[in-house]
């Protein structure tokens, strides 16, 4: 069999699978959902295990907590339309019906291989969609596990479980295989939706088949002038950065504080147990470790606690949680401004808010633009300026940017794991990926009656 050939029986399946389910109900779609989202919460622990020993990048813990995402998503879901009727609109007379979008492509990390397939699945089958996972080849196994348990959920409720498959293990296939396999399937899906690195996504978006995908990171944190609270931010940042050992798009990379106060601000970090790394020969030991030649980062560092990951570019530091680098460059002259995959977080100081802001946007637009920053102020005008300025799609206010997932009760972020960037990142949408996102909608549109179109003067009319 050629490898079309395996993607096509896939796909085929994965239609028929659709068809079944076409005329199912709210209630009949949300049991679905449920199955699946319990699963991946009752093997939280082997799931997490699974993707730690596979991949061997980031810390236990924190691959066992993120398989919880699947459930807070099932429970945001909850009672939300997605079958039938979606809107009645009386005033304009249109009444909107859902639809399903048919066969997905899931592309999923090595970073996240269980949560993400377990987050995607939930999302299809909400809008009673198939989905094909295509994991990294790091984490087929962990990738695999996920579809597994849902598919034997799915048929204990007499649901189709050919609804939710993966790309198999068989003859280990290497990165190769693993990306022509992935390319004949975006081919032949109705939607692909891409959670990776910016090669698979450009990939993804260039294979002719509706797409949604991510952007990178660089997380930018602006301390505004009279926020003294430092001892809140450095424990908001550990929250963040130290997930699964700074390998989450969402962590902290840069703060910004006054000149004045940055000695206060590393103080705080240091009573939590952090390093800072001050002389400039170990700074551009870093510099040119993490990024050699200025080009990708070095496969040795991401997901690798700072003491490790700093001695594998030659620099010694005692363990510590995260560790600083006192750095007052930025932009694209300075190779540490961008995006790094593990608890290391810059600071740069600053003359007045408007210097923070010149600083903050560009480190964005060096990399990470779209994605998001964070703000701590008592200034409510100041937020909403830093909202403006920035070229982010979400901004957190005096909380660990992790939040920005809505993967907590503690905001209305919709909960996700796949972050839209907008035209800055590369992507054709800005939101928290979401259910609402894999449906296709009929429209009822009736005359209404008694309307009368304005004249051009009218139009114009101030």
């Amino acid at each position: 069999m050629t490898n079309r050939e395996y993607i096509e029986a896939m796909v085929k399946k994965a239609k028929a699978a659709v068809d079944q389910v076409e005329n199912y109900d709210q209630a009949q779609t949300d049991l679905m959902c449920k199955v699946a989202a319990k699963v991946c919460w009752d093997n939280a622990k082997l799931l997490g295990t699974t993707a730690y020993e596979e991949t061997g990048m980031g810390i236990l813990p924190s691959k066992i907590n993120k398989n919880r995402i699947p459930a807070v998503t099932y429970e945001w879901m909850k009672g939300k339309p997605s079958v039938g009727v979606l809107e009645e609109d009386h005033v304009n007379n249109i009444i909107t019906i859902a639809k399903p979008m048919g066969v997905v492509a899931g592309i999923t990390p090595s970073t996240n291989p269980t949560s993400t397939a377990g987050f995607y699945s939930v999302i299809c089958l909400k809008c009673r969609n198939a989905i094909i996972l295509a994991p990294h080849p790091r984490a087929r196994k962990a990738t695999n596990l996920v579809a597994d348990l849902i598919r034997a959920e799915l048929k204990k409720i007499g649901a189709p479980e050919d609804l939710v498959q993966c790309l198999g293990t068989e003859n280990e296939p290497d990165i190769e295989l693993t990306n022509e396999l992935t390319s004949v399937l975006m081919e032949e899906s109705d939607m692909i939706i891409a959670t990776g690195g910016a090669g698979m996504v450009k990939a993804a978006y260039s294979s002719g088949t509706p797409c949604y995908g991510v952007g990178q990171g660089n997380v930018q944190v602006l301390v505004d002038e009279g926020f003294t609270d430092f001892d809140t931010i450095a424990a908001n940042v550990l929250a963040s950065r130290t997930n699964d050992a700074g390998t989450n798009c969402t962590g902290e990379q840069t703060i910004y504080v006054p000149k004045d106060q940055k000695e206060n601000l590393i103080k705080a970090f240091e009573a939590k147990g952090c390093f800072c790394v001050r002389d400039s020969a170990s700074v551009d030991k870093l510099r040119n470790g993490i990024f050699p030649g200025g080009g990708p980062i070095n496969r040795d560092v991401p997901g690798k606690q700072p003491k490790d990951a700093l001695a594998a570019v030659g620099v010694e530091i005692p363990e510590c949680p995260i560790a600083l680098v006192d750095l007052e460059s930025f932009g694209p002259s300075e190779q540490l401004a961008r995006e790094i995959l593990f608890p290391l977080v810059r600071i740069n100081s600053y003359e007045d808010f408007e210097d923070a802001l010149t600083q903050a946007k560009a480190n964005l637009l060096f990399e990470g633009a779209g994605h998001s920053s964070s703000i701590y102020s008592h200034n409510d005008e100041r937020i909403l300026h830093a909202g403006m300025v920035l070229p982010v799609c979400r901004l957190s206010v005096k909380m660990p940017n992790v939040m920005v997932t809505g993967a907590t009760n503690s905001n209305g972020m919709p909960p996700t794991i796949t972050i839209g960037c907008g035209t800055w990142g590369g992507n054709s949408g800005s939101d928290n990926l979401n259910y609402t996102h894999l449906l296709n909608k009929t429209r009822i549109i009736r005359r209404i009656e008694n309307a009368v179109d304005k004249a051009i003067d009218d139009i114009f009319k101030d």
